[in-house]
């Protein structure tokens, strides 16, 4: 008998084109002898949609055996769509509600990293525009400029930006406040080489089994913006060119995240590794698994095909 599968993508988020994408890859992928797919969109502005058609998620819902999630950023990583299909008791890949709302969140992650003891790049918060000032007068005396500004829950580098000087730091915080951001961390510019890792559980015989390190290579005076991580500039090497060293403390580092994070099924963790060591940045409970994206790349790395992923990620799901 088929498993239905629900495939979840779009969503009202700043990564939906992103969205959509993994979840056609993931629609693609799913061998028609074992499932029977079900695309599920969600328009941006939250609507959900079955077969072209606008319907209520419960009624949706009510039709699948499992729901596999091609969402990213916000609704789709933030808890949100986690807590409603917690609701109604479907069966689901990926973090929980909870942890899905605390990896979201970069501030609390780097609590969380600090106490697991993961190095992580200094950085001030401002919760709001009317700190942007008193901020970015204290980012200037305290960190060497440039730094880097991002908003504090949002994905794939989306609103990221490297500046350096009062009027350049104040102008970035502002204007992330202005696109919506709940709050903007202004983070110490860690030069280095950039690395991420993936963690699958229950794979290999392994409760947690870390993927070999992707190294990043951004186009020439760029870093891992938005742009050149969709765009094919990008050299992505795995496994990357680290030492045995290096990578086994990335592998270590990814492990902790998430078990820190108290994910659930599969995560990717980004690094960068300087001389100095490796400083731990974020982690990513729903990587993206467009044909571009590093979590695919880092499976065909140790021989999974992205099919047999997918199986396994529907097995976990059901066992829950």
């Amino acid at each position: 008998m088929q498993t239905v599968v629900g495939v979840l993508r779009g969503g009202a988020s700043r990564e939906h084109e992103i969205s959509l994408q993994s979840g056609a890859a993931i629609l693609a992928a799913l061998s028609p002898e074992r499932y029977r797919a079900r695309d599920i969109y969600i328009d941006k502005s939250s609507q959900w949609h079955a077969e072209g058609k606008p319907v209520v998620p419960e009624r949706v819902l009510r039709q699948i055996d499992v729901a596999l999630l091609g969402l990213h950023g916000e609704y789709g990583e933030d808890g949100e769509v986690q807590r409603l299909l917690e609701r109604f008791g479907t069966p689901y890949t990926g973090a929980n509600s909870f942890a899905s709302s605390l990896a979201m969140h970069k501030v609390m992650t780097k609590a969380h990293a600090k106490d697991a003891g993961l190095a992580t790049p200094d950085f001030r918060y401002a919760n709001e525009m009317n700190a942007a000032e008193a901020v970015a007068h204290d980012v200037i005396r305290s960190f060497h400029q440039p730094v880097v500004v991002k908003p504090v829950a949002w994905g794939s580098s989306v609103g990221i930006s490297i500046v350096g000087g009062y009027a350049p730091v104040l102008s970035a915080v502002r204007a992330l406040f202005v696109a919506g951001a709940e709050g903007v961390l202004i983070e110490e510019f860690v030069r280095g080489r950039e690395a991420t890792v993936g963690v699958v559980e229950n794979m290999r015989s392994e409760a947690f089994y870390v993927l070999p390190p992707v190294e990043i290579l951004p186009p020439k005076g760029d870093f891992f913006s938005y742009d050149s991580k969709y765009n094919g500039r990008t050299q992505e090497i795995c496994p990357g060119t680290f030492s045995r060293v290096e990578t086994e403390e990335l592998q270590r580092a990814a492990k902790v995240a998430h078990r820190m994070l108290n994910l659930r099924h599969y995560s990717r963790s980004d690094f960068i590794v300087t001389p100095r060591g490796i400083y731990y940045l974020e982690t990513n409970t729903l990587p993206g698994l467009t044909t571009e994206s590093l979590l695919p790349k880092s499976l065909a790395a140790v021989g999974v095909t992205f099919p047999d992923f997918l199986d396994h990620l529907v097995n976990l799901a059901l066992a829950r």
